[in-house]
């Protein structure tokens, strides 16, 4: 039975909701203000690495060799 992450549209709350069925949003309510009117929202997700967290304090190596900027390769 997957999440889906919704928007309420009235008041603004971000909330998950399991589906069970079709994924339909029949019956689905802001749990904040009670308001029937939801906005279904892109998921995101997370990724867990089994390497390591720390290197040794050096920035990642790119695939050419040289040291990524943060947030300018997949590296990091």
């Amino acid at each position: 039975m997957p999440i889906f992450e919704y928007k309420c549209d009235d008041c603004g709350t971000s909330f998950e909701k399991l589906v069970r069925g079709n994924g339909g949003q029949s019956g689905l309510t802001c749990p904040s203000c009670g308001q029937p009117r939801v906005t279904q929202q892109l998921s995101t997700f997370a990724a867990h690495s089994s390497q390591p967290s720390g290197r040794g304090g050096s920035a990642p190596m790119c695939p050419s060799g040289a040291c990524c900027n943060p947030g300018a390769c997949g590296l990091n």
